[in-house]
This record gives structure tokens, C-alpha cells and sequence, in this order.
């Protein structure tokens, strides 16, 4: 069977749920590649007359706003022990680096970190279990939250669908390459977030290498 003819049979609830889901699960705390599950899903709506964008914006928006919600939760009542604990099971994503760097963009966004995490790849997973370890209040999470969700899930999805449907003569019979694109997107946000959590990580060693002597002066 040819691609596109088997890829008309894939049932439109099974895409809404599955984009739903992977980013509910995400948007908690749990890494999963939830921009390149969006983005692979949009390309199939621009091609696919059975798959409706609208629906898949508000699945995805659905899944970000209330994935995060639950990780918000979690993490405020699991306090730092929860961060610890993710650290020893997902060192590569809860690593003291990658904490560092989460923490840093909350001490400068405040609030906003909530929304601006929603556009980073790695921040992205941090969003919700931070701001509930912080405690931050919810009303600001949940502003941040929604508009965060609604406009990272909806725009990617109309911003993808709409280039899909523009390049649809080319990405007929091609949808691979679409996947391709998604996950070198996806690999691509993780190395940038990677080495600015590097940055943020030398820059907290440097700042305790300078409190330590002055801890060692007064102590004298």
C-alpha cells in the first residue's frame, strides 16, 4: 500500500489523542518529544482532509494547559525532594545543570517563565513541576499557563498546517521528509537549551567559587 493511502486510513480521533496526550505528558514533567509529535501531525492535517486543524490546535492547547497543571500540582507537593529525585532517574534532563538553568529564567521572568518555557524545548518539561516547587501563586501560573499553552499549541499548529498546505504539491508522497524536518527541529532546540544550561551551570560555579572565600574570610 502506498504511503498516502495508508496514511488516509489513520483514524483523526487516534491523531488528537495521541498529540493530546504525549504533550499532557510532557507539559508534567516526563520527557517526551512532544513538538515533534505536533509538528509531524500538522503536516499530516495539511494533507490529510480527514485530520481537521482546529481540532488538533485545541487537543494540543488541551494537553499543554493541563499537563502542566498537573505537574504544577506535583511539584508543589513534592517540594525539592521531587527535583532530587528526578535528577537521580533522568539525570540528562533533571541534572543540577539543567535545574540551574530552569531556575535562573524563573528568577528573570518571574511568572513568565511559565509562558515563555512553553516556546523551549527543554524548559518546556520544567514549567509546571518548577513554579509548583517555588510555590508560585496558581492564578499567575495559570494565566501564564493558559496563554502559553493556548498560543505555543495553536500557533505552531496553524503556522505548521498553513506552510504544509502551501507546499502540499511537494509534500505529497513526501511526508517523511516533513518527519525529518520535525525531529532535526526537535534536536536542534534541545542542543541550544543543553548548552545554555551549561552556561547557566559554570555561571552558579563561579558565583560559589567567589561566595567561598568570603564565607572563609569572615569566618576568620
Amino acid at each position: 500500500m502506498h504511503i498516502q493511502e495508508w496514511l488516509a486510513t489513520v483514524p483523526a480521533l487516534s491523531v488528537y489523542l495521541l498529540v493530546g496526550l504525549v504533550i499532557g505528558v510532557e507539559s508534567l514533567g516526563i520527557p517526551l518529544p512532544g513538538e515533534i509529535v505536533l509538528v509531524s501531525a500538522s503536516i499530516l492535517a495539511a494533507t490529510q482532509d480527514h485530520i481537521d486543524p482546529f481540532v488538533l490546535g485545541a487537543c494540543a492547547s488541551a494537553g499543554a494547559i493541563i499537563g502542566d497543571s498537573i505537574g504544577y500540582a506535583i511539584g508543589r507537593k513534592g517540594g525539592k525532594p521531587l527535583l532530587t529525585w528526578a535528577g537521580r532517574k533522568f539525570p540528562k534532563h533533571f541534572g543540577p545543570d539543567h535545574i540551574a538553568m530552569a531556575e535562573s529564567k524563573f528568577e528573570k521572568w518571574g511568572m513568565w517563565a511559565v509562558f515563555f518555557g512553553r516556546f523551549i524545548a527543554l524548559l518546556r518539561i520544567f514549567a509546571g513541576p518548577l513554579a509548583g516547587v517555588l510555590k508560585m501563586p496558581y492564578w499567575k501560573f495559570l494565566i501564564a499557563n493558559v496563554l502559553g499553552g493556548v498560543i505555543w499549541a495553536g500557533g505552531t499548529t496553524a503556522l505548521i498546517y498553513t506552510v504544509g498546505m502551501v507546499a502540499e504539491p511537494w509534500l505529497k508522497g513526501f511526508q517523511t521528509w516533513g518527519l525529518v524536518a520535525a525531529v532535526l527541529f526537535g534536536i536542534g532546540s534541545f542542543l541550544l537549551m543543553k548548552h545554555r544550561a551549561k552556561k547557566a551551570a559554570a555561571a552558579r560555579k563561579a558565583a560559589e567559587a567567589v561566595k567561598t572565600p568570603i564565607a572563609a574570610t569572615t569566618g576568620d
